[in-house]
């Protein structure tokens, strides 16, 4: 089970997660047969998708933060050479 599913990070799966907790409102046995299989797989497909572009944007703001330090470093190291 996913904890926390209902966050703003998972805001575009809402529709598909709303429609897994229905299925699990139908009781445990409708459950533990199985009825809730293919919306759970969708769910997982879909936070699967949320999470890489996640991690897609994150390693493109540290890509970018870090050649700004790099920058500042170059910058720091060339002041330093001509004292």
């Amino acid at each position: 089970m996913h904890s926390h599913l209902h966050t703003p990070q998972n805001i575009n799966c809402e529709e598909i997660m709303t429609a897994l907790d229905e299925c699990h409102a139908k009781g445990f046995l409708y459950k533990a047969v199985g009825g809730c299989n293919d919306v759970k797989r969708e769910v997982n497909r879909c936070l699967g998708q949320e999470r890489r572009a996640r991690v897609q944007r994150n390693n493109d703001s540290g890509l970018k933060k870090r050649k700004e330090i790099e920058k500042l470093w170059s910058e720091a190291d060339q002041s330093a050479e001509k004292q």
